[in-house]
């Protein structure tokens, strides 16, 4: 089964690296953000990647020409994988780049996750949610960084000043995606958001499925965030899904 990475946006939020690189190159104590999320899914026996680039796509292949054998144009041996760079334009939506790769490498059943999201999922169970499930798509549901303390107030009078607590906060789209190629017929052209139509009529026609992640999940999208996932990583001395 393929695995699709995401890694064509240009990562405006986090300016400060991405003006001059793609996002997914992004160092994580000193290895690319890209890496880590390769490495998650080879853990779980996966072997074939594409990578959906776009903005600054070239660098992507740049960082594989010096670190793996090249193959053909765009398609490398990195260790025990192979990985293939799709350039699926510099505008192109995220519903467009997944359009783009189901048409040109014939899918049908396959992974996906985004280029600047790291966690401990296990992608065995995910899988198996997902065949369970006889949905289009099971997208990784997960609890959002608790990012500040908790007030409770009532009459203007603070009644309760707490930690932050992540259980509360509900949850979001955490990316690592299990998709049937049927997504196809759902989305419009290269400018449709994966995110906004098409997943919304799936879960309107209950073909979304969710797949509940309660372990570690750090989304990369500020200098503060990338901070915060190092020292994770460090004080772990090894990768959270090892």
């Amino acid at each position: 089964m393929k695995t699709l990475i995401l890694a064509g946006g240009k990562g405006t939020r986090f300016s400060e690296e991405t003006k001059t690189k793609p996002k997914p190159l992004i160092l994580i104590n000193e290895e690319p953000m890209l890496i880590h999320i390769i490495n998650h899914y080879r853990h779980y026996g996966l072997r074939d990647f594409v990578i959906l680039g776009g903005y600054k796509f070239e660098m992507i292949n740049d960082y594989f020409d010096e670190t793996a054998e090249s193959i053909s144009s765009g398609e490398y041996k990195y260790k025990d994988s192979k990985i293939l760079v799709l350039n699926t334009g510099e505008e192109t939506m995220t519903g467009g780049r997944l359009k783009i790769a189901i048409d040109e490498l014939k899918l049908t059943n396959f992974l996906m996750t985004y280029g600047d999201g790291i966690g401990n999922i296990n992608i065995d169970n995910l899988v198996n949610s997902h065949t369970k499930s006889n949905c289009l798509v099971t997208i990784t549901a997960v609890r959002p960084p608790a990012r500040f303390g908790r007030l409770e107030i009532e009459d203007n009078l603070i009644t309760s000043f707490g930690e932050k607590n992540q259980s509360k906060e509900g949850w979001i789209n955490g990316g690592f995606f299990v998709i049937n190629s049927e997504i196809n017929s759902y989305i419009e052209d290269e400018m449709t958001v994966l995110e906004r139509s098409p997943f919304g009529n799936l879960a309107k026609e209950k073909r979304l499925n969710a797949f509940k992640h309660y372990g570690f999940w750090q989304p990369v999208d500020t200098i503060r965030e990338k901070e915060q996932l190092e020292n994770i990583l460090k004080e772990k001395n090894e990768m959270p899904w090892i």
